[in-house]
């Protein structure tokens, strides 16, 4: 068995205190009045982050003290730094502000300490790593300077920047950080082998307008984030539900949902015409065999039986909206 050298030990670490490195110069450039460097070193922070776990598994060198150091530099990259440079920008001075800034470290270290409890949660189902619960540390810190990158990139105070407003959307992102909306994971996100020369020419387009128009960009991400909550409550609400899906293959899910189809994910059953048509069928050979109508009823002959059972079993009595052998609930078992 071959050893381990110390120095891939200390490389996803050394990434890591990269990141808490950065984050924490974003405190220091907002104090100098450098808002935009204070952004980019937040957004640096969140870069180093998403690699020094990939590192990590990739050269095999986990350990107790690298996820610890993780959880420490999140809070203070993604909570702390975060939280001082909108409190320099908007609120210096504000007592007010000063305990939204607090509302929104507080949550960030609370929602790092229920992600690390929920890493030795064996009882989760199986697709449960497809997502994080709530919004992520990194995508956190981001959220929150929103406003601020719009003043950077326009150049000048508006609605977004003003004081109440930053101070409700402070404490929504942090609401969203310890809640339990499903937010998707890329973590596990796989691409087919056909889509990752697309793909790779999309990485260099969006590298492309990072460069020429880094705010707009990531103004631009960040608010794509917020639009896919959604969808991944959904998503996850869907899984939930259909547990033949949890460990297949995304092409076969997409089949599972074919099969299922928009009427039955709603919980609709399709228009009745082919039971319309049916009826209307079986009453005319009612007609033909002589039978008619009696008191205002049509009595069908027995012949009409064997017509619906061969209507259904041509048709599909799922297709038409039918319960097989089971009788309709009335409204007070329903």
């Amino acid at each position: 068995m071959v050893a381990r050298s110390p120095g891939v030990r200390v490389l996803p670490n050394a990434i890591t205190v990269l990141a808490m490195c950065a984050g924490l110069s974003a405190v220091q450039f907002a104090l100098s009045g450098n808002f935009a460097a204070a952004i980019a070193a937040i957004a640096v922070a969140a870069v180093l982050d998403s690699l020094d776990g990939r590192i990590a598994r990739l050269l095999d060198a986990t350990s107790k003290m690298g996820a610890e150091l993780d959880s420490l530099a999140d809070a203070i990259s993604f909570g702390v730094a975060p939280a001082l440079v909108l409190y320099v920008w908007r609120f210096e001075g504000n007592r007010l502000g000063w305990v939204v800034a607090l509302v929104f470290a507080v949550c960030i270290i609370l929602r790092l300490a229920r992600f690390n409890t929920l890493l030795d949660d064996t009882e989760q189902p199986l697709y449960a790593k497809e997502f994080f619960v709530g919004v992520p540390a990194p995508a956190g810190g981001l959220l929150l300077l929103l406003p601020l990158i719009l003043r950077v990139q326009i150049g000048r105070d508006g609605w977004w920047s003003t004081g109440p407003v930053v101070a409700v959307w402070t404490v929504a992102i942090a609401a969203l950080l310890i809640s339990r909306i499903p937010t998707l994971s890329l973590k596990t996100i796989r691409v087919p082998a056909r889509a990752v020369a697309p793909l790779l020419v999309l990485v260099g387009l969006l590298a492309a307008a990072v460069i020429t128009y880094p705010w707009v960009a990531l103004a631009s991400a960040l608010i794509i984030y917020l639009l896919h909550i959604p969808y991944a409550v959904r998503r996850s609400h869907w899984l939930a539900n259909h547990p033949e899906a949890w460990d297949v293959p995304p092409r076969e899910r997409r089949a599972i949902r074919r099969a299922h189809g928009v009427g039955r994910r709603l919980g609709l059953r399709p228009p009745m015409r082919k039971v319309a048509g049916a009826a209307r069928r079986a009453v005319s050979v009612a007609r033909r065999n002589g039978n008619g109508h009696r008191g205002g009823a049509v009595l069908l002959p027995t012949d009409s039986n064997r017509v619906r059972r061969s209507v259904l079993r041509g048709r599909g009595w799922r297709r038409t909206g039918l319960r097989r052998n089971q009788a309709r609930p009335s409204r007070g078992d329903q």
